[in-house]
Order: structure tokens, then C-alpha cells, then sequence
């Protein structure tokens, strides 16, 4: 499901923070969101899943407008992983992954079953009946990834969903996310990482989007000084192959 933002601007307490952001995702797309601490990132995903409205600009998900669509259906529509999901939910897995079936019509045994399949799809299968609270960091991200599945939306919007875990569980949830196949947008801070898995970039600075495209060609030494204001030194990338050797 394909996602447009067009001249979105967003403003906090009556501070500008974004201002007239154009992207766009295509189908089956995984696009990066990079920039420095503070520049708007986190506040332009937000502005696209409904949790702050644009003062201009328009979001829409599949062609229609998002935040003018009943919640029931924004939900089905778009999914959710952010980096301050709460790490001591007292449910067990199978629980947490059924709460993705909340936008629709209960019918039990069906949503069981999808839900069997989105713990399949990340690898827990046969940890349904565990507590969250005890599992790894990097358990914890996939059971929050196989509730975004359950959700079954065409879009799925990631922030930082790899703050927390070391350099393994980081790439192994990358990984996953890229062989879904689900159009995506991330906010990834990692501009290694970025560059491995993403399709295209979209890079901000001070509130405003300032290049877009293919990773090798926007991420050049000269844009990383004017936007990070560090020296950088472009060498080949083997992280993401060496770890698929690896698996």
C-alpha cells in the first residue's frame, strides 16, 4: 500500500518542528528515514500514524486522506513499531500478538490462526504461552513485529526499532523486516544499516526533508558534513552479507 506525504508540516506547542516534508513509499518498498538527533524524524512518522495532526499538508495511506478516516479503518491501514514500547507488559506473547486483531470483528478461531502464522513468520513460533517480561530484547522487537502482522495493514512504520538491541539482534530484525516484503517506512539513526537494507533515504535536517533517493548516491561525504557535521569516508558495506553467511 503505497504512502504520500505532501507538504506536512507539524508543530508542537506552537513551535514549528516539521516543516513542508514531501515523501513517498511505494508498494512493497523499505525507505529510510536518517537524520541527527532533534531533526524532526520521530514527529513526521507520528504526524503519519495519526498520533499529531499537521497544521498543513496532507498523509495519505492507499489514496485517502488518514487522518480524516475513522480510526477502525486508519488501523487497518497502517502499523506501528516504535522504540518506547513497553517492556513490562504482564501478558503472555500470544496475548500481546492477538491485540493487532483489535481493528477488526472478533472471530476467534481466525485470528488465532493469523496470529499463529505472524509468530511463524518471526521465528517464535512455539512461544505463545511465555511472558513478555521475560523474554530478550531482541524476542521482545519480533512478538511486537508478529502483532504489527497480525494487524495486517499494508504499511508499517518503524522508529528506531533497533535502539535498544546489540549490533546481532539489530541486524536480525532488519533482516526480517526486509524480507516481509510490507511497504515500510523507518527512522533509522545507523547509516551503515540504512544504507544495507533500505530501497531509498529520505534525510532531514532542522525540521525539513533535504534529499531523497537511492542510499550510494545521496549519502555522500559532503551531505553527511553538511547535515551531521562530521567528516565521513565512504568504504563497501559487507555487515549485512557477512551476517547472512553467518545465519
Amino acid at each position: 500500500m503505497r504512502l504520500d506525504v505532501c507538504g506536512v508540516s507539524v508543530a508542537l506547542d506552537g513551535h514549528p518542528i516539521v516543516h513542508e516534508a514531501d515523501l513517498w513509499v511505494d508498494e512493497g518498498e523499505f525507505v529510510g528515514l536518517v537524520g541527527p538527533n532533534g531533526c524532526g524524524k520521530s514527529t513526521l512518522l507520528r504526524s503519519i500514524y495519526r498520533a499529531l495532526r499537521p497544521a498543513a499538508g496532507i498523509v495519505t495511506v492507499g489514496g485517502d486522506d488518514v487522518h480524516r478516516l475513522p480510526a477502525r479503518q486508519a488501523a487497518r491501514r497502517t502499523a506501528v513499531l516504535t522504540q518506547d514500547s513497553p517492556a513490562d507488559l504482564d501478558f503472555t506473547v500470544a496475548e500481546i500478538v492477538s491485540m493487532g486483531r483489535t481493528p477488526y470483528r472478533a472471530d476467534a478461531a481466525a485470528d488465532e490462526e493469523l496470529c499463529a502464522r505472524a509468530l511463524e513468520r518471526v521465528g517464535l513460533t512455539g512461544a505463545a504461552e511465555r511472558i513478555f517480561v521475560t523474554l530478550s530484547g531482541g524476542e521482545r522487537q519480533r512478538v511486537l513485529l508478529a502483532r504489527a502482522l497480525a494487524q495486517q495493514s499494508g504499511l508499517l512504520l518503524l522508529d528506531e526499532p533497533t535502539s535498544h538491541l546489540d549490533v546481532r539482534h539489530q541486524l536480525e530484525i532488519l533482516h526480517l523486516v526486509r524480507e516481509l516484503g510490507i511497504t515500510t517506512l523507518a527512522v533509522l539513526h545507523d547509516l551503515n544499516q540504512a544504507t544495507a537494507f533500505c530501497d531509498r533515504l529520505y534525510v532531514m535536517n532542522a525540521g525539513r526533508v533535504v534529499a531523497g533517493g537511492a542510499p550510494a548516491q545521496i549519502l555522500t561525504p559532503g551531505l553527511i558534513r553538511q547535515v551531521y557535521g562530521v567528516r565521513a569516508v565512504r568504504r563497501t558495506q559487507l555487515v549485512f552479507e557477512r551476517f547472512k553467511e553467518e545465519r
